[in-house]
């Protein structure tokens, strides 16, 4: 594949993912937020991680520049980052090696854990002292630093990473004819 080709895929993708952040719900309160931008996997299998690491950062400037919503985009948006970097390094580090049914489950499974995992850490050491600082929003003294860290992320995540892997497959699975030309 040439170079420009793999700069306009890029470049598509990345608007894409931008544009599906529009398309986001709220799960359990109201800043658990599921947007389907992870077509990101897209740039995975098309090109390599290199590629879909591009398309989350330029799909991340445009919602800074075109979409920031303030102190919830600063906060938010580097936590977004990190979970889909998480968890498209661990979908590449299994489903890369072999695309077949059951190493894309594996690969669902290990993202989805390690998406967890991440996002526990990352609100334990980032959002929660940032939104007590800065949104007046101590999440400590209204519910409790373990209590929501263990009932409201590590199960949102996985539910995210599940819904992620989901919408990925079906993305991938009606995409498929039009894919093969253009696989590495």
């Amino acid at each position: 594949m040439t170079n420009t080709r793999k700069l306009t895929l890029v470049a598509v993708l990345s608007a894409l993912s931008f544009i599906l952040m529009f398309y986001q719900f709220s799960f359990l309160i109201d800043f658990f937020k599921i947007d389907l931008s992870i077509i990101i996997l897209l740039a995975l299998v098309l090109l390599d991680f290199k590629s879909a690491v591009w398309v989350t950062l330029i799909r991340s400037v445009l919602k800074l520049a075109l979409n920031n919503k303030g102190l919830e985009t600063l906060i938010g948006l580097p936590i977004n980052i990190i979970g889909v970097l998480v968890f498209v390094l661990a979908f590449a580090w299994i489903w890369n090696e072999e695309q077949t049914h059951g190493r894309f489950v594996l690969a669902t499974i290990v993202g989805t854990i390690s998406l967890s995992i991440a996002m526990v850490l990352v609100n334990y050491v980032y959002a929660i002292p940032l939104y007590a600082r800065f949104m007046n929003y101590d999440i400590s003294k209204t519910l409790g630093l373990v209590h929501y860290l263990a009932a409201m992320v590590a199960p949102f995540n996985l539910i995210e990473g599940v819904i992620w892997a989901i919408a990925f497959g079906l993305i991938y699975t009606l995409l498929q004819p039009i894919l093969k030309k253009y696989e590495k």
